[in-house]
């Protein structure tokens, strides 16, 4: 109960935290105190006696109580108001705060020192009043801007040391989600060589998959392949998807071969094109179509995806279409600032397109 009171904040500094600087004003003020009680004598000669209670409370106390008070609302300034400028910036500030404090100060504590009948410096004296508060200021900030630059640096720390643990877990998440296309690759090679010869066909889809498997796995480790690739793997999965449609599934490629070289994020071509299939046409008995056309308009490469299947009345309705549409469309915009357009096809079916 005690730690969770300490650790509340008060106009953003924890209590323990003002309760340490109400400490060291508190010691401050005994050790000026006893200072100015031995310079004078001991309580014989001086008006400073140690056991005192009214000269306990006396210009010392007063006098760091005033300091105290002035130091608030500078703090507040410098450290919450700015608290996210450069520290030159602060720096320039306290050129205006200090000379404001130290004027407030020596004015105040001099009248109301005055008003008590407290022991007060007169003459070339008063320039004390000018220097050990100065010194003061430049001391307190000093602290409080090196404590602020400690807390900073130990929460940078910790973030990177988080940082550091997600990267980790996310490296070895990674790597147990290689093992597993690369343990099925590895598997339907196996299948694929206990396949008989008669059954070629079979065979050869089986080493299909295992390819689009092997792809995958190496595109998941890179950012950018090329579209020559992309395509390839697209020709594959639609071979697949041929085999269990037949003559009903039709795919038309209009790609010239100067795009072929140009980057672009792996596996992006995959879930748009599995959309047409699975949305689109897989419910039609006659079928349909895919058209896949890609070409430069500028500097930009288009990507134009459609089929002759059902359509989406609902085009908002795009997140419920599958977790693949979703995530290329969070993919295009992360990546490229680029949204996905959605439209319909003519004369039936969907049309996707984007720019990267």
């Amino acid at each position: 109960m005690i730690h969770s009171i300490l650790h509340k904040r008060f106009l953003g500094a924890k209590v323990w935290e003002i309760l340490a600087v109400c400490g060291c004003y508190f010691v401050l003020s005994v050790v000026y105190h006893l200072t100015i009680w031995v310079s004078s004598g001991g309580p014989s000669e001086g008006n400073y006696l140690l056991f005192n209670v009214k000269n306990y409370i006396d210009s010392s106390g007063l006098d760091y109580t005033i300091q105290f008070v002035l130091t608030i609302p500078v703090w507040y300034l410098i450290f919450r108001v700015f608290s996210k400028s450069s520290i030159l910036f602060r720096l320039i500030i306290h050129l205006v705060t200090l000379p404001v404090y130290i004027f407030v100060f020596v004015n105040v504590s001099y009248n109301l020192n005055k008003y008590f009948n407290f022991y007060v410096l007169e003459s070339y004296g008063r320039v004390w009043d000018y220097y050990i508060p100065s010194l003061f200021y430049l001391i307190q900030f000093g602290i409080f801007h090196t404590y602020e630059y400690y807390q900073r640096n130990r929460r940078n720390l910790e973030k990177q040391a988080v940082l550091k643990e997600a990267a980790l877990t996310a490296e070895l998440t990674a790597l147990k989600a290689q093992l597993n296309p690369h343990f099925l690759y590895n598997t339907f090679n196996s299948i694929s060589a206990s396949v008989p010869p008669e059954q070629e066909n079979t065979r050869e889809m089986i080493a299909t998959l295992a390819d689009l498997f092997r792809y995958q796995l190496k595109a998941s480790k890179l950012d950018l392949v090329p579209l020559k690739d992309e395509i390839d793997f697209i020709k594959k999965y639609l071979a697949l998807e041929q085999s269990r449609f037949g003559d009903k599934l039709k795919v038309t490629y209009d790609i010239p071969e100067r795009v072929m070289e140009a980057k672009v994020p792996p596996m992006i071509l995959q879930p748009l094109v599995e959309n047409s299939i699975r949305h689109g046409l897989s419910s039609l008995i006659e079928g349909g179509e895919i058209l896949i056309r890609i070409k430069y308009r500028g500097e930009r490469l288009h990507f134009h995806i459609a089929d002759t299947g059902v359509g989406m009345k609902d085009k908002s309705m795009v997140n419920g279409c599958g977790v693949g549409l979703k995530n290329t469309m969070l993919r295009l915009e992360k990546m490229y600032g680029t949204q996905m357009n959605l439209s319909d096809n003519d004369p039936s079916g969907l049309k996707i397109e984007f720019e990267i």
